[in-house]
């Protein structure tokens, strides 16, 4: 909390569960997000098309961080429990899963 009483956080915290799969595929195209605070269905029909962002460090430097993105964006709800399907840039990493992703609530395409 900032001394103004509230949170400056311009987004909400989730998890990545996985892959979409079946019983015997997967679909590494698309990734399944829990948002953090979010439990059903209608809950998750804001944070559609709202962007997400993977971060993580990576050895090598570019563009003077070690930090990299991979964006995405959730595509619709998954299940009754607040779970949501998200395709990104290029697929997720195994590595990410039960990682933090960043789902941005005011996303400014243009600046200025």
């Amino acid at each position: 909390m900032s001394d103004l009483g509230f949170d400056r956080r311009l987004y909400v915290r989730g998890t990545v569960l996985g892959y979409k799969r079946s019983k015997s595929n997967q679909y590494e195209n698309t990734s399944l997000v829990q948002i953090e605070g979010v439990n059903t269905k209608e809950e998750v029909a804001w944070y559609c098309g709202k962007r997400l962002a993977y971060i993580y460090k990576a050895k090598v430097k570019t563009g003077g961080s070690h930090y990299r993105c991979i964006w995405g964006k959730v595509t619709r709800p998954h299940g009754n429990s607040g779970v949501v399907r998200a395709k990104f840039r290029s697929n997720l990493p195994p590595k990410s899963m039960g990682a933090k992703v960043r789902i941005i609530l005011i996303f400014l395409t243009r600046f200025g």
